[in-house]
């Protein structure tokens, strides 16, 4: 029995190694977070200069935080925002949905391992083949460096949208 078990748990941990081997990876180690779209939405967003619709999530620890107004986020949150360029619905003109996907980005708290970045790990993957983005770790100073202006906020651009 005992000897069944050991085997049953080895298996286990074997096929779990080759699920997250699969999963991209960004240049600074972050493995994109399969789950992301059963997160938690914290909030929608269209930005113009792309435009791209986007939809932020966020895994338990940054969503129980958020609502609370707890800043800076607790180490453990992470967020994502996924990327889908704005197309006119064929039927309804005066309407923009979701068309083709762009991309999933990542926002991963640790305050010691990500002291250099505000606190926070960044990662993005581009396209359905969920290609990661960036040549090396250099990449994050580009996701830095256009948080800093919300360095009062934890970096974040992103609030929870508020509903009745």
């Amino acid at each position: 029995m005992l000897k069944t078990a050991l085997v049953f748990i080895a298996t286990l941990v074997v096929v779990g190694t080759l699920f997250a081997a699969e999963l991209p990876t960004a240049p600074n180690g972050i493995t994109l977070y399969p789950e992301y779209m059963d997160w938690k939405v914290i909030a929608p967003s269209y930005r113009e200069d792309k435009g791209h619709i986007r939809i932020i999530t966020g895994n338990a620890a940054a969503v129980t935080a958020m609502r609370a107004g707890i800043k800076p986020l607790p180490d453990g949150s992470v967020l994502a925002k996924a990327a889908w360029k704005a197309e006119k619905n064929p039927s309804f003109p005066v309407a923009t949905e979701p068309g083709q996907f762009v991309q999933v980005e990542f926002m991963v708290k640790d305050a010691k391992k990500y002291k250099n970045t505000g606190g926070w790990g960044f990662a993005r993957f581009l396209g359905n083949d969920l290609q990661p983005y960036g040549k090396d770790e250099s990449f994050v100073l580009e996701c830095f460096g256009c948080h800093t202006p919300v360095a009062n906020n934890d970096y974040l651009f992103t609030k929870i949208v508020k509903t009745p």
